[in-house]
């Protein structure tokens, strides 16, 4: 069965009321088996437009991904993310077929 992912790129306008946020985290993404990937770290954007920080994580699967989105405790940790910082976060299934 494909993964899925959880793709953000976020600017964060206040770091330190950003922390909180990123703190709860954890417990909320290991309850979902979740895992980083991607966490930030040098990067160049060769096209469009960047944010300041990007972040991968990966779930066991699409089902669960999009769980740990609309679960009651994201949804209530998202507000702390969305008063501080702007960006996207798209859930997305990953690629399990043959390769080139």
């Amino acid at each position: 069965m494909a993964k899925g992912y959880w793709i953000g790129r976020v600017d964060i306008h206040n770091e330190e009321g950003y922390k909180p946020y990123s703190a709860a985290n954890a417990a909320i993404f290991k309850k979902y088996g979740g895992r980083f990937i991607v966490r930030g770290g040098p990067f160049e954007a060769r096209e469009g437009v960047a944010r300041s920080r990007n972040v991968v994580i990966e779930f066991p699967d699409f089902a669960t991904a999009k769980a740990c989105y609309d679960s009651p405790e994201y949804q209530a940790n998202m507000k702390i993310r969305l008063a501080h910082s702007t960006g996207e976060i798209v859930i997305v299934e990953g690629y399990d077929g043959p390769q080139p």
